[in-house]
């Protein structure tokens, strides 16, 4: 998965974009994860997963015998696009969190999926169908339904900071899943740093805005291990290279059964209960989903 290939046929298309659909269903362990991860802090959260991560990554790539030293040498404009992405779009959805009420500000945060799908729409080559409007609006319907548990969304201008903040988020991360795209050739090794790099970034916001408390114990530790690994890891690489060769807004319309999986976990779980708002939120996210998608068949 390091630069990307001339080969643009329907085939490769369709892998890519699988490959890049698995950083979906990493992505929906996340709210599990943090919830077993007990009262550790976010943004600490942030900078001992990312960094754990980011460590594994470059050890393998080194291992691999990849040369590191090429993959670093990237524009400046390359670093912004990466280092923004991830620890901007952290950065404003947990201040989002910390200043509107989570609800509210969790739904205005997964307008990215459909910010993607719009975006995409006005890259070189690409185009939006009905299908993609189709398939997006029942996601955000029932990502709406999920996230408001069907009691209606109430907007107060105290919160407005918070609600920004989260628009802001969305927009972050749309950004910089489709910008990606225009820096193709740029080699998905270089998200391992933009890994490192978030986790220096959240050690100064911690610091100012924290009290620090650590892991519990063995099973804390491999818990925020399995968040390197997993959601906040691996899954940011087969996300770059599903964007970079994949279906772009395919991948966005997908990108609606994070909270739904994510639900779906945290019930399993006993940490959330099964209601009819969740009931109806699946039948419109998977719905939209196989509407939007139906080029990937």
């Amino acid at each position: 998965m390091s630069a990307v290939s001339a080969d643009t046929s329907p085939a490769a298309i369709r892998r890519a974009t699988l490959v890049g659909g698995t950083a979906i269903l990493m992505w929906s362990t996340l709210a599990l994860l943090t919830a077993l991860a007990g009262p550790v802090p976010p943004f600490l959260l942030v900078s001992l997963s990312f960094g754990l991560g980011g460590l594994v990554s470059v050890a393998v790539l080194a291992a691999t015998g990849r040369p590191l030293l090429a993959v670093l040498r990237q524009p400046p404009q390359v670093w912004a696009l990466g280092i923004g992405g991830l620890f901007g779009y952290h950065f404003l959805y947990f201040l989002a969190l910390q200043t509107a009420p989570a609800a509210e500000a969790n739904l205005i945060n997964y307008l990215w999926p459909l910010l993607i799908v719009l975006f995409a729409g006005l890259l070189p080559g690409e185009k939006l169908g009905k299908a993609q409007l189709a398939g997006t609006g029942a996601g955000l319907a029932g990502t709406l339904l999920l996230v408001t548990g069907g009691k209606g969304v109430s907007v107060e201008a105290a919160y407005l900071p918070g609600y920004l903040a989260a628009l802001a988020a969305s927009v972050t991360w749309a950004g910089y899943s489709v910008l990606s795209r225009r820096f193709g050739k740029v080699p998905t090794e270089i998200v391992a740093f933009f890994c490192l790099a978030t986790a220096a970034l959240a050690v100064p916001c911690h610091l100012l805005f924290e009290q620090t408390v650590w892991p519990q114990g063995a099973v804390g530790w491999g818990i925020i291990l399995s968040m390197g690994l997993g959601p906040v890891g691996l899954a940011f690489l087969v996300w770059d290279h599903g964007v970079k060769r994949g279906d772009i807004q395919t991948l966005g319309a997908l990108s609606y059964t994070t909270p739904l999986l994510s639900t779906g976990l945290l019930i399993a779980a006993g940490r959330a209960e099964l209601s009819l708002p969740v009931i109806g939120a699946c039948l419109l996210i998977v719905g939209g989903a196989v509407v939007a998608s139906r080029g990937l068949r």
